[in-house]
């Protein structure tokens, strides 16, 4: 487990400024460089905020070190699928959890109050049967653009028409190699096309070329959506272990943000404050 599994647990002493102070956990030091290694596990939109991200998760980590060496934990590294293998603090870490924080698993009556509670989560998708003709759209300047999206235009008001053509135009017009198949997308669910593409789909008519293009980062698609299958909701049994494996792992958090706030609770931290519930160990 790397220091970016530990956290970054409890309100301790005054915060880390731009002048970076001395971070120690009951005497021991944690020393910068160290620090300095661990910010690439920490990206920020600033250089101080990563410095600040790992030096808490390496207090954290120290917390627990010392408190796995305190009750004598003897590590016993587990060596993955790949023939990785944990380090002996890793180890000690996990072990440290695993041996401390003791967590009750969601019965039945649990994980049904939360499926009646969020029917709404617990369906399967919408699906669309849908047909496209891409217009390539130019990166760069907005005038460009604005004259595809006009041809796009033009398509739409020639299909209204004549729908009957929208195989032959996707064939000799279309950018998507869909366009060889009269524009067919088949059927697609969330994931399978560019977001904005996506987000437009619940929006269109069926049966008919919708009134404007969809613009995405590829250009303007001029869209007929065949059919729409809605979603339906998921049998509690389909969805049971789901639901249990997400309540185990968020009283867990739980656990782990209070087993730490423990420890910070008992110890000299000095140099830096950190909070428990941001922690890695516990998102």
């Amino acid at each position: 487990m790397s220091a970016q599994t530990a956290s970054q647990g409890c309100t301790i002493k005054p915060a880390i400024t731009t002048k970076q102070k001395t971070i120690s956990v009951n005497s021991v030091v944690i020393p910068r460089a160290a620090i300095a290694r661990e910010t690439q596990n920490h990206p920020a939109s600033k250089p101080i905020e990563a410095w600040l991200s790992a030096a808490r998760a390496l207090v954290v980590r120290e917390l627990l070190l010392q408190e796995a060496r305190r009750l004598r934990i003897t590590p016993d590294p587990i060596v993955d699928s790949e023939g990785r293998r944990e380090t002996d603090d890793e180890a000690l870490v996990r072990m440290l959890v695993e041996q401390e924080v003791k967590t009750p698993q969601a019965d039945e009556a649990a994980c049904r109050r939360f499926y009646e509670a969020n029917r709404k989560r617990l369906r399967s998708p919408d699906l669309y049967e849908v047909r496209h003709i891409l217009l390539a759209g130019p990166a760069g300047k907005r005038e460009d653009r604005e004259s595809v999206r006009q041809q796009a235009c033009a398509i739409i008001e020639t299909l209204k028409q004549d729908p009957s053509a929208f195989d032959a135009i996707a064939r000799h017009q279309s950018a998507c190699p869909s366009g060889q198949c009269g524009g067919n997308l088949g059927q697609i669910g969330p994931g399978q096309t560019v977001p904005e593409f996506e987000r437009a789909l619940a929006a269109l008519p069926v049966g008919e070329v919708a009134p404007q293009p969809i613009e995405t980062r590829y250009g303007f698609h001029v869209v007929r959506v065949d059919r729409q299958i809605a979603g339906r909701d998921l049998p509690f049994e389909m969805v049971q272990s789901r639901i249990a494996a997400w309540l185990d792992e968020k009283v867990r958090r739980t656990a782990i943000r209070q087993y730490i706030e423990i420890l910070a609770g008992r110890a000299e931290i000095t140099g830096i404050t950190f909070d428990a519930s941001t922690s890695p160990l516990v998102q």
